[in-house]
């Protein structure tokens, strides 16, 4: 055993924390990781030292098989590496069971074999005896504990069984422990049970057997995480479910929620204290790596889980936080936000602009009436934070832009079937007045093109941002072609995203408004830094 995990054993309140993402949550539709994905989700798993990580089935693919090798020769360096499998097969010898087998060769000083657990499995899907499914559990776990390995056995459908025969269930626990399985995991497979009907079964089981207990919790019914909690609180001392909840159908149960409730709320231990600050980064990590939208609402590690938009809950976190944070965001690595739009108050105005280290000096009445009065006319700022940013800075005494644009044109033509985009922009710079033309793929691109023609002279610093994704939403659709349309740009520049709006009834207009105030964000972003770095030196 690593020695991270023993130091954690000696934890009286220590809970384990059994990771599936690599298997279970690869089983969600959509998610198909490759072999360099598993093994750098491992890395991260193995870095937050979660105990057991379970890499796959090595008896069913060429690719888990290849996992496994890869691992042998560059092992984990914290937690321990989990090959799972199922008992023998009926009527077979485990020592001839080549699922048994794969598992040995997989190389992992822990297997975990999933066995059933309901009486109607045994019977209509194994088609076998409730006797020799017994045989099977038994076989199989004296197979692999002959072997050296710790066993961590999975009694499948677990608590539909526990409804359907509680006897033959328990009988199962019982015969799987007796064979000297060092943790038997109780399944809500179905993802059926409630949180009382799982406290009264774990302590059935806790009475019965000594065994450590675990709990392998789905979300079909939304209580995988209240499900885990409530085995926890009943006796089981460990959890198995995966990274934001990835899974079959509804999904497992949530480590990303699990880990911060039983270690921040509960008084349990499950990863070193200070792993706890790369929560929202794995979870954000994770998603990308599985090719998914990262939720925002989700609970700790979202990027709403600590929004605030209504004045009245900003005023009061403004004064005491905990009046509407649950935890200090900073505790999971996330972030409050404070959100402006018609709803706010002066404190949203006040808390953003004090993030930003700019000072207002009385002016957030000012920046708030000029929010509520764009927002009337079809501006939204929820998703553009870099325009409130950008309104923000200039109501701040002392600020100057660093450019006006004062005019645009766009022409679209007809070359031998070849459409092209012309953008003519007119803009001052300080004393000097531009006129600039750019060709494009298209009016946006066009437009892009012109306007970082005109201002790279002055700022070539502008050529490290690039734009990133542009949106646009129709208003007033009834209005048809003489709709108001509002853009969304999006510019990035290194690991630094900025949002921000334009609302017109012409697209051009509102696309021009968008990007030029991206640029001008950006500048204005760049001359605060230079100013905070000459206080720096002076001081």
């Amino acid at each position: 055993m690593a020695t991270s995990t023993m130091n954690q054993q000696k934890h009286s309140k220590f809970v384990y924390l059994y990771d599936t993402t690599l298997r279970d949550g690869a089983q969600r539709k959509g998610i198909s990781f490759s072999l360099e994905d598993k093994l750098k989700i491992a890395a991260l798993l193995d870095n937050l030292r979660i105990p057991y990580i379970e890499g796959g089935w090595p008896g069913s693919n060429p690719k888990d098989a290849e996992f496994f090798r890869r691992l042998r020769t560059n092992p984990l360096k914290h937690s321990r590496l989990v090959a799972f499998g199922c008992t023998r097969r009926v009527g077979v010898n485990a020592e001839d069971d080549l699922n048994l087998r794969a598992l040995l060769e997989a190389g992992t000083p822990v297997t975990a074999i999933v066995g059933k657990a309901s009486r109607l499995h045994v019977e209509r899907v194994l088609e076998t005896d409730v006797e020799e499914n017994l045989e099977m559990i038994r076989d199989s776990i004296r197979f692999l504990k002959n072997h050296g390995k710790e066993v961590i056995f999975d009694a499948e459908h677990f608590f539909d069984g526990f409804q359907l025969d509680r006897e033959y269930a328990l009988e199962v626990v019982c015969t799987a422990a007796s064979a000297g399985a060092d943790w038997v995991v109780l399944c809500d497979t179905n993802g059926r049970t409630m949180p009382h009907q799982v406290t009264a079964a774990v302590e059935s089981v806790a009475r019965l057997v000594t065994v450590r207990l675990g709990i392998h919790a789905h979300n079909d019914s939304e209580l995988a995480v209240a499900n885990s909690l409530a085995a926890v609180q009943a006796g089981a001392l460990q959890i198995q479910g995966t990274i934001n909840g990835y899974g079959e159908r509804c999904g497992n149960a949530n480590l990303v929620s699990l880990i911060p409730t039983l270690q921040l709320k509960c008084g349990f231990s499950c990863v070193p204290h200070d792993q706890l600050r790369g929560l929202t980064e794995l979870s954000r990590t994770v998603s990308e790596i599985a090719n998914l939208s990262p939720d925002p609402c989700a609970a700790y590690v979202g990027s709403y889980a600590f929004a605030h938009k209504a004045g009245l809950h900003v005023a009061a976190v403004e004064r005491v936080r905990e009046s509407y944070e649950h935890i200090d965001p900073s505790l999971v690595g996330n972030a409050r936000q404070v959100v402006v739009s018609e709803l706010s108050g002066r404190g949203n105005i006040r808390m953003s602009a004090r993030e930003l280290n700019v000072g207002l000096v009385g002016n957030e009445q000012a920046v708030l009436r000029e929010v509520k009065e764009l927002e009337e006319k079809g501006y939204q700022f929820e998703n553009a934070e870099g325009t409130v940013e950008l309104l923000i800075r200039r109501a701040s005494p002392g600020y100057s832009s660093p450019f006006a644009l004062e005019g645009m044109m766009v022409m679209v033509s007809d070359r031998d079937g070849d459409l092209s985009s012309q953008a003519v922009v007119k803009l001052q710079v300080g004393d000097h007045e531009f006129h600039t033309a750019a060709e494009g793929s298209g009016p946006v691109h066009a437009l892009d093109l012109a306007l970082r023609k005109a201002l790279l002279p002055s700022y070539p610093e502008l050529s490290r941002v690039r734009l990133a994704d542009y949106k646009v939403r129709i208003i007033d659709s009834e209005r048809a072609t003489d709709a108001t349309t509002r853009v969304f740009v999006e510019a990035a520049s290194g690991g630094c995203r900025w949002s921000t709006v334009g609302c017109s009834r012409n697209i051009i207009e509102a696309s021009g408004q968008a990007l030029a105030d991206s640029f001008e964000l950006f500048l204005a972003r760049e001359m605060s830094h230079i100013k905070e770095t000459e206080c720096e030196g002076v001081a």
